[in-house]
């Protein structure tokens, strides 16, 4: 399942998968601010890309609310992983928190020279930002960043299961 949008030289996509497991030339990892790569995809992380990127990532912890770092991804068919230290839900201001870490990661990849990324569904899942949120945030941040400069061409905003990939499907086909 895919769905696909152009904004001025870049495509935004909207799919179902796992994220650790594209071919892509970076991923967007939600992060804690001590860089530990914990549970969940952070273990998948862990354990499909190996243990050079908690090591690279230990050197570079920790980092604050809404700043990002780019490390190898080991293993991964990814390049690297753009790791980005979100809110959590209920914090406050955390809408707008959540559009400075999406755009940071952007520039990051910018600034990199990275024109492939892949987002998950930012902060929803353990860090509690509710889905609707989640969708309405990351794909509106996406579609504003890429009407601007920029070098990147493709973005991947990649769904896990189906309840994500609706939620996200509904709120792409209305940008």
């Amino acid at each position: 399942m895919s769905s696909e949008k152009q904004f001025k030289n870049s495509s935004l996509k909207v799919i179902k998968g796992d994220i650790t497991d594209l071919n892509v030339e970076s991923f967007v990892f939600y992060a804690r601010e001590d860089l530990k790569l914990g549970s969940g995809f952070g273990t998948a992380i862990s354990v499909r890309g190996g243990p050079s990127i908690q090591e690279e990532l230990d050197k570079l912890a920790p980092i604050k609310m809404c700043e990002v770092v780019i490390t190898e991804a080991g293993e991964m068919k990814a390049n690297s992983i753009i790791h980005a230290v979100g809110p959590k839900f209920q914090e406050e201001n955390t809408d707008d928190k959540l559009r400075t870490t999406i755009q940071n990661a952007l520039k990051a990849a910018d600034k990199k020279g990275i024109a492939e990324i892949a987002f998950p569904p930012m902060g929803a899942g353990f860090y509690g930002v509710p889905l609707e949120k989640s969708a309405e945030i990351t794909l509106g941040t996406i579609k504003e960043y890429l009407q601007g400069e920029t070098n990147i061409r493709d973005v991947i905003v990649c769904l896990l299961d189906n309840r994500e990939y609706r939620q996200f499907e509904s709120e792409f086909s209305s940008l």
